[in-house]
């Protein structure tokens, strides 16, 4: 459904663009911004990057949130590449947090309720192994924390089925393009954002009530 509602967009924007990141307005990738001081970054993939992207920067100690691709082989893949499903990278989101704040582990866990990690390569109305379940790990640490949470998460029986999420080391992210950046509160009356992202957005509030920034708590 993402890619239907982005096609016309999606030749519109590409046509004429070289393959690879390049600069020229909504298709710019600008730099991904070094982490401050005392500053820490995670990577997820969850479907959509647009609402995985807000969930995430909705929860207390996320500074910022970068939407782009991980998880795969292509060097500075484009959008319209990564839907080829030739890449191998998955639409996913860099979070950039304070560890004083929120811990590796609660972004982990809110990231298994912020979409449903038993769907294998989709999320929902959109198909492909863009849009697979996936957690990176920097450290061994990050690496037991997350395989531990999805042996917590199965035995409990939240959701119905087991999860499929890849747990895999980290490489390299990618930023997507800049249109990509901040979609879900620029677009707010889009069908795709309305119908699709929105009710994810909204579950993810009622989950992670307690850990949200006091402006998203109801």
């Amino acid at each position: 459904m993402k890619r239907f509602c982005l096609y016309v967009f999606g030749i519109l924007l590409f046509a004429g663009i070289a393959n690879g990141q390049t600069a020229g307005g909504a298709n710019d990738f600008t730099p991904l911004p070094k982490p401050a001081a005392g500053e820490e970054v995670a990577t997820f993939g969850g479907g959509c990057f647009w609402s995985m992207s807000e969930a995430m920067l909705e929860l207390k100690g996320v500074n910022k949130v970068i939407s782009g691709y991980a998880g795969g082989t292509t060097k500075n893949p484009t959008y319209s590449q990564v839907a080829t499903l030739t890449t191998g990278h998955a639409e996913c989101s860099l979070i950039y947090y304070d560890p004083t704040v929120i811990s590796f582990a609660t972004l982990a866990n809110a990231f298994f309720f912020a979409h449903d990690p038993t769907e294998l390569n989709r999320q929902g109305p959109d198909v492909g192994t863009d849009y697979r379940s996936i957690a990176f790990y920097r450290t061994p640490e990050e690496k037991d924390i997350l395989l531990g949470l999805i042996k917590k998460i199965n035995k409990s029986k939240y959701y119905s089925n087991a999860i499929v999420t890849q747990v895999v080391p980290f490489n390299t992210f990618y930023a997507a393009e800049n249109y990509h950046q901040g979609y879900y509160r620029a677009n707010g009356d889009k069908p795709y954002i309305v119908q699709v992202s929105k009710p994810k957005v909204m579950k993810f509030r009622k989950v992670m009530n307690a850990e949200l920034k006091p402006e998203f708590q109801k």
